[in-house]
Protein backbone atom coordinates (compact mmCIF):
# COMPACT_ATOMS: atom_id res chain seq x y z
CA UNK A 1 0.00 0.00 0.00
CA UNK A 2 1.12 3.72 -0.96
CA UNK A 3 1.36 6.46 0.84
CA UNK A 4 -2.47 8.53 0.77
CA UNK A 5 -0.87 11.36 -1.92
CA UNK A 6 0.48 8.50 -4.31
CA UNK A 7 -2.84 6.41 -4.50
CA UNK A 8 -4.83 9.90 -6.16
CA UNK A 9 -5.69 11.07 -9.45
CA UNK A 10 -3.69 12.92 -11.36
CA UNK A 11 -5.09 15.76 -10.21
CA UNK A 12 -4.86 15.59 -6.94
CA UNK A 13 -1.32 14.38 -7.09
CA UNK A 14 -0.40 17.88 -9.67
CA UNK A 15 -2.23 20.21 -6.95
CA UNK A 16 -0.16 18.24 -3.59
CA UNK A 17 2.89 18.72 -5.82
CA UNK A 18 2.55 22.44 -6.06
CA UNK A 19 1.39 22.58 -2.76
CA UNK A 20 4.48 21.54 -1.58
CA UNK A 21 7.05 23.07 -3.73
CA UNK A 22 5.38 25.97 -2.83
CA UNK A 23 5.36 25.40 1.25
CA UNK A 24 9.04 24.26 0.78
CA UNK A 25 10.53 27.43 -0.88
CA UNK A 26 8.12 29.33 1.35
CA UNK A 27 9.92 27.85 4.42
CA UNK A 28 12.89 27.64 2.62
CA UNK A 29 13.19 31.62 2.40
CA UNK A 30 12.94 32.06 5.71
CA UNK A 31 15.13 29.78 6.99
CA UNK A 32 17.78 30.26 4.65
CA UNK A 33 19.88 32.82 6.22
CA UNK A 34 19.83 31.31 9.86
CA UNK A 35 23.99 30.95 11.17
CA UNK A 36 24.84 33.30 7.83
CA UNK A 37 26.12 36.08 10.16
CA UNK A 38 28.06 33.53 11.82
CA UNK A 39 29.58 31.95 8.68
CA UNK A 40 27.97 28.81 9.58
CA UNK A 41 25.41 28.34 6.93
CA UNK A 42 22.98 25.46 8.64
CA UNK A 43 20.02 27.32 7.83
CA UNK A 44 21.07 26.95 3.77
CA UNK A 45 21.69 23.30 4.72
CA UNK A 46 18.23 22.66 6.28
CA UNK A 47 16.88 24.55 3.54
CA UNK A 48 18.24 22.44 0.74
CA UNK A 49 17.65 19.55 2.92
CA UNK A 50 13.74 20.25 2.70
CA UNK A 51 13.50 21.54 -0.97
CA UNK A 52 15.43 18.05 -1.48
CA UNK A 53 13.09 16.14 0.11
CA UNK A 54 10.36 17.89 -1.12
CA UNK A 55 11.99 17.12 -4.65
CA UNK A 56 12.52 13.46 -4.36
CA UNK A 57 8.71 13.00 -3.12
CA UNK A 58 7.55 15.41 -6.08
CA UNK A 59 9.75 13.04 -8.81
CA UNK A 60 8.39 9.41 -6.68
CA UNK A 61 4.95 10.48 -6.57
CA UNK A 62 4.90 12.02 -10.58
CA UNK A 63 7.75 11.11 -12.40
CA UNK A 64 9.53 13.96 -14.04
CA UNK A 65 6.44 16.05 -14.58
CA UNK A 66 5.98 15.93 -11.22
CA UNK A 67 9.32 17.25 -10.74
CA UNK A 68 9.03 19.74 -12.86
CA UNK A 69 5.65 21.23 -11.30
CA UNK A 70 7.51 21.38 -8.09
CA UNK A 71 10.40 22.92 -9.70
CA UNK A 72 8.02 25.71 -11.05
CA UNK A 73 6.01 26.31 -7.94
CA UNK A 74 9.04 26.14 -5.70
CA UNK A 75 11.40 28.27 -8.37
CA UNK A 76 8.24 31.13 -8.29
CA UNK A 77 7.81 31.44 -4.71
CA UNK A 78 11.27 31.77 -3.78
CA UNK A 79 11.97 34.04 -6.84
CA UNK A 80 8.55 36.06 -6.03
CA UNK A 81 9.17 36.91 -2.64
CA UNK A 82 13.12 38.32 -3.51
CA UNK A 83 11.69 40.35 -6.22
CA UNK A 84 8.68 41.79 -4.01
CA UNK A 85 9.60 44.04 -1.30
CA UNK A 86 7.11 46.18 1.09
CA UNK A 87 8.66 48.74 2.62
CA UNK A 88 12.08 48.69 1.49
CA UNK A 89 12.26 45.19 3.25
CA UNK A 90 13.93 42.07 1.71
CA UNK A 91 13.42 38.58 2.49
CA UNK A 92 16.46 37.46 0.48
CA UNK A 93 19.33 40.23 0.83
CA UNK A 94 21.71 39.52 -2.00
CA UNK A 95 24.53 41.95 -3.50
CA UNK A 96 25.89 43.83 -1.27
CA UNK A 97 29.49 44.88 -0.14
CA UNK A 98 30.92 45.03 3.27
CA UNK A 99 33.24 43.71 6.09
CA UNK A 100 30.95 40.63 6.58
CA UNK A 101 31.30 36.97 6.36
CA UNK A 102 30.92 35.30 3.11
CA UNK A 103 27.73 33.55 3.72
CA UNK A 104 26.04 37.07 5.03
CA UNK A 105 27.28 38.32 1.85
CA UNK A 106 26.46 35.55 -0.77
CA UNK A 107 23.53 33.26 1.28
CA UNK A 108 20.46 34.62 -1.13
CA UNK A 109 22.40 33.90 -4.36
CA UNK A 110 23.34 30.43 -2.70
CA UNK A 111 19.21 29.93 -1.64
CA UNK A 112 18.14 31.22 -5.40
CA UNK A 113 20.30 29.54 -7.76
CA UNK A 114 20.89 26.38 -5.56
CA UNK A 115 17.33 25.49 -5.19
CA UNK A 116 17.24 25.11 -8.56
CA UNK A 117 20.03 23.17 -8.86
CA UNK A 118 19.49 21.04 -6.13
CA UNK A 119 16.01 20.06 -8.29
CA UNK A 120 17.91 19.59 -11.75
CA UNK A 121 20.41 16.84 -10.21
CA UNK A 122 17.17 15.08 -8.83
CA UNK A 123 15.85 15.35 -12.23
CA UNK A 124 19.03 13.40 -13.70
CA UNK A 125 19.47 11.10 -11.14
CA UNK A 126 18.49 7.18 -11.85
CA UNK A 127 14.24 6.72 -11.96
CA UNK A 128 15.27 3.42 -9.70
CA UNK A 129 16.04 5.70 -6.90
CA UNK A 130 12.49 6.97 -6.63
CA UNK A 131 10.57 3.97 -6.48
CA UNK A 132 8.31 3.11 -3.57
CA UNK A 133 7.83 -0.27 -3.74
CA UNK A 134 4.42 -2.02 -2.52
CA UNK A 135 3.89 -3.92 0.68
CA UNK A 136 3.61 -7.08 -1.07
CA UNK A 137 7.04 -6.38 -3.37
CA UNK A 138 8.96 -5.47 -0.18
CA UNK A 139 8.86 -9.13 1.23
CA UNK A 140 9.68 -10.71 -2.15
Amino acid sequence: MRPWSYRQNALVKSLITIAAGVASAFVGTFAHRMGAELNIPYGLVLAFLLIGLSTWCARSRMGAVGLALHLIASSLTAWGMALTTTSGKALIVAGFQGDMPFFSQHAGYIWLYGLILVQVVLLILPARWFVIPTHSESRA
